[in-house]
This record gives C-alpha cells, sequence and structure tokens, in this order.
C-alpha cells in the first residue's frame, strides 16, 4: 500500500486525508499541534461568542472516524530527493507528499506589539485578555489592518477579510455593553482600496459599513513600523492604538525556503493546476503554502480554496497510483466566496470570473455564519452528511 504523508493538520491537510483515506491508502497527518484550528469563526473569541476551544477539533478524533494517523511533530527540514522529512521528534518517509503547512509571515518592525486574528491559535485569546482590559478602563483606540507582501504580485498571500469582521464585531460588542461612544476604532492598510479583490459592488458598499459602525480608515500609506501604544507610517504620521491587531502579509514558510522545492520570489511552493510541485512526481502543494496562479488577477488564498486543492490533489494522486487518466485541475474553482460577519448581521460576497455578489443579510447573516461553523465542526466528524464536494 502507497504511504502518504501530510504536513499540516489544516483546512487543507485535514480534507486531503479525509478524500483520501475514501480509497484506504495509508494516510498519515504530521502536525505541531493536536488539533485544526477553525480560523473563519475564530473571530468570536475576542467578543465571547465563542470559547476557544469551541474553535477547535482534536486530530486524534478525527483520526479514530476517518482511518489516518497523526504524528505531533516539528518539521524541520524536508528532502524530497530522497523522499524524507525531517521532525524534531524522528525521520519519516513517503511515497507521496502533500505539503500544506500554511504560510509563513512577513515581518515588521514592531510586530511584537501586534497581535494577530490569523496567526497562532492563540493569539485569540490575548486579543480576548487585551479587550477585556480596555472595557474595565471604560475607554481607548483599536486598530485592526493588514499588510500586503510587495514580493507577491499576484497580492494572494493578502487576508484582508478577517480584520473587517473583527473590526465590526468588536465595535457590535462595544455598542451591546453601552460604551461605544467611548472608543476609537480604526482601519489601517498600505493599500489605497484594501478590500477591492471582492469585487467593485462589494467595494463600494463597504463604505456603508465603516460608517454604520463608525470605523475610521487610514489607507494608502505603507507601515514603517508599530511602536506599543501606535501604529507609525512611513511619512512617520502616528495612529495612536491601546490595542493592534495586525494580520501580516503571507511570505513564504521558513521550511519550504531551505528546502529543494522550487518556490516563488514570495517564497510559495510554484505548483501546476494539478496542485503538483513543478518538477517533483510525487510531491503536491495545497493551501496557503502554495503558489496560486492561472486564473483571475483578484483571486485570494481562503479556507474553501484550500479544500478545492485538496479535493483536487486527492484526486489526481488516487488516479495516478490507479493508473487511471483522468486529472482533475483546482483552477475550475478560482472564486472569492465569504460570509463578512458584523456580529449582528453578515453579508454574503461571492466573485466568480462572471459575476459580483453581495448580499447583505441583516441579523440572519450571523446566524446563517454560526450555522456554517457548527456544519464544518460536525461534518468533519461524521455528525452530519457532508454535502457533495465538500
Amino acid at each position: 500500500m502507497k504511504k502518504i504523508v501530510i504536513l499540516g493538520g489544516g483546512f487543507a491537510g485535514v480534507e486531503a486525508a479525509i478524500k483520501l483515506r475514501k480509497n484506504k491508502y495509508d494516510v498519515t497527518i504530521i502536525s505541531d499541534r493536536d488539533y485544526l484550528f477553525v480560523y473563519p469563526i475564530s473571530i468570536w473569541v475576542p467578543v465571547k461568542k465563542k470559547k476557544f476551544d469551541d474553535v477547535k477539533l482534536d486530530l486524534n478524533a478525527m483520526a479514530k472516524k476517518h482511518g489516518f494517523k497523526v504524528i505531533i511533530d516539528k518539521i524541520e527540514k524536508l528532502d524530497t530527493e530522497v523522499s524524507t522529512i525531517y521532525g524534531a521528534g524522528g525521520e519519516y518517509s513517503y511515497d507521496y507528499l502533500l505539503v500544506a503547512l500554511g504560510m509563513g509571515k512577513l515581518k515588521l518592525q514592531g510586530m511584537e506589539h501586534t497581535h494577530s486574528i490569523c496567526g497562532k491559535p492563540e493569539e485569540a485569546k490575548t486579543i480576548e485578555e487585551m479587550l477585556d482590559e480596555l472595557v474595565k478602563k471604560g475607554h481607548g483606540n483599536i486598530s485592526v489592518g493588514f499588510g500586503g507582501n510587495p514580493k507577491d504580485p499576484t497580492a494572494t498571500a493578502v487576508r484582508g477579510g478577517p480584520a473587517f469582521e473583527l473590526l465590526f464585531n468588536i465595535s457590535h460588542y462595544l455598542k451591546t455593553k453601552g460604551i461605544r461612544d467611548k472608543f476609537k476604532i480604526n482601519f489601517f492598510a498600505p493599500m489605497k482600496e484594501p478590500g477591492k479583490r471582492m469585487g467593485d459592488k462589494p467595494y463600494k458598499k463597504m463604505d456603508l459599513f465603516f460608517k454604520r459602525y463608525k470605523i475610521e480608515s487610514y489607507v494608502g500609506k505603507k507601515i514603517k513600523e508599530f511602536e506599543a501604544k501606535s501604529v507609525v507610517f512611513e511619512d512617520d504620521s502616528r495612529l495612536a492604538s491601546d490595542l493592534t491587531i495586525y494580520i501580516a502579509a503571507g511570505d513564504g514558510h521558513p521550511v519550504i525556503k531551505n528546502s529543494n522545492l522550487p518556490v516563488s520570489e514570495a517564497g510559495f511552493v510554484r505548483i501546476n493546476e494539478l496542485c503538483r510541485v513543478q518538477n517533483h512526481r510525487n510531491v503536491y502543494a495545497i493551501g496557503d503554502i502554495a503558489e496560486i496562479y492561472g486564473g483571475p488577477k483578484w483571486v485570494a488564498k481562503q479556507g474553501h480554496l484550500a479544500e478545492v486543492m485538496a479535493s483536487a490533489a486527492a484526486y489526481n494522486i488516487h488516479n495516478e497510483i490507479s493508473g487511471k487518466p483522468k486529472r482533475k485541475s483546482y483552477w475550475e474553482h478560482l472564486n472569492i466566496v465569504c460570509m463578512m460577519d458584523s456580529g449582528d448581521g453578515a453579508a454574503y460576497v461571492k466573485r466568480t470570473k462572471k459575476k459580483e455578489t453581495i448580499i447583505p443579510l441583516p441579523f440572519i447573516g450571523h446566524w446563517m455564519k454560526q450555522a456554517w461553523g457548527f456544519y464544518y465542526k460536525n461534518s468533519k466528524m461524521k455528525r452530519i452528511p457532508r454535502f457533495p464536494g465538500m
């Protein structure tokens, strides 16, 4: 039986493991933590709509349900010439390898003064604790923003959606506390038109959200550095901030940068439309770690795209092993889909090659995203059936 190893226990890694196990392969996930963190619903941890443990899925429990194996280890090096992975706790060989380690983070000076809702999972709790302190204080400045990677011409390494969601959720949360007028909430980004990847229609309607939730905007200026109580821009102007939440641009993963895999200038693994790594017959890269190319300029890295890539890779590996000629391309599903939550509602946003859609969903939208979180977690544990193709 072919031995298939997956590096990373996130959206892409777990989806690939589940799909490959349907064909009874020997599948092992190697991850540095024993749980999958459901980042799309982690925005509710700081505002106390979810507890930290509500956003976790136990990898060993999923492994038991689906039949794959889990090894908790930190990957230090991989050498595809000898089909070997080197971890802090041992060495691992494979017949097929799927790399799903996620992105690194582009560092800026003073980032130790910031926290990210898309960084280490524990940071969601840190943001919650710091927000608690400001609520007790009764006033303050809160700044939420994201950055870009100048070495990434596709700009797919930008993760802006969670920043917008957190802005709106924090504003709503403070309103329920009766202290919203005591806080200044700011958004910052170096791009002139952050959020434009969603499409012209959704982008124009973002102004309505900013006005409704009373968000001040500071865009179009590069971020020079962060200080303990401020964001410093390239012109040396400062944005006062008692709590700075910053989603750094994606960068190549350190393990990959030091490997013999082909990478883009920004450090992402170069793949073809089958998710196979260039010049490597038995190595695939899926999710945030892979360079996304070949589609519209506005395409973005998202959880649903990671699962599409995982599904395509699993299909192609199975067909290769089985001697079947048919292959699947992840390019068929290059689009943007999100339910942008605001705490008291949401907006459904979708962009495809042919159409841009934004549908405001006051009140019910928030519960629709809550329902998605319930579905995602329970479908992975087989407590409810999974829809075809998911």
